[in-house]
This record gives C-alpha cells, structure tokens and sequence, in this order.
C-alpha cells in the first residue's frame, strides 16, 4: 500500500486485500533488500476482461523497467487464463508511449476526457 499511496493512485486497501485474494497483484521486490519496488493491481470488470487498474513504482526505481515487467506480467497472466480476452489500462496521455511499447492499442477515453484507454489482446 505504501508504493500505491506514495504514487498517489487511487486504490483502497479494501480493493488490494480483494485482488491479492484473486490473485491479480503482482509486485517487484528488490534483489538487495527484498523491499518491495513496484506494484500492479489488476481487476476483473467483466468475466473476460483484465484490467490494470493501478501501477506503482518507487520514484527512485523508475526508469530502470519495472512498470513495464509489472504490465508485461499483467498480459502474460491474462494470456494464461482461458476465460480473459482482453488486458486494458486506462491512463494519462503521457503514459501513452509506455503502453504502446508493450503493445497496447491506444484509444481516446470518452468517459473521462483528457484520458486515454489501451486494449491489448491477451
């Protein structure tokens, strides 16, 4: 919850207890201290759609690939699961080219203006 909080995302402890019993956490942990780096919390909205609801990494870690292993991750567990069609992401534009790099569509958000929305076949 301190990555999540530090990068001011919102996300309640509620939402990540439920996902962590999902299974649809995942978190980047250091290999020196073991302290955690990174995290994703992914949803479920519908029964064949993953969606990474939140991203999270530590502001001295960024830069070095751990946002993008964390949404690779995301993907490839979407992949495994028979029932998920689709991994999406909704997002700021200046995350645009982030998505685009891992592959993600990019679309408009016509709920929330200013917003973009990334699909990705899982």
């Amino acid at each position: 919850m301190r990555v999540l909080d530090a990068a001011m995302l919102e996300t309640d402890a509620a939402t990540v207890d439920d996902r962590i019993d999902a299974g649809d956490v995942l978190v980047a942990r250091s290999t020196r201290t073991d302290g955690v780096v990174g995290a994703l919390i992914a949803v479920r909205p519908d029964p064949d759609r993953l969606h990474v609801d939140a991203v999270a990494v530590r502001r001295a870690r960024r830069g070095r690939g751990i946002g993008s292993a964390l949404v690779a991750a995301a993907v490839d567990r979407g992949a495994s699961d028979p029932a998920i069609e689709v991994v999406t992401a909704e997002f700021d534009p200046e995350l645009r080219d982030f998505y685009e790099a891992l592959g993600f569509s990019i679309a408009a958000d016509d709920a929330n203006a200013g917003r973009r929305v990334g699909r990705r076949s899982a």
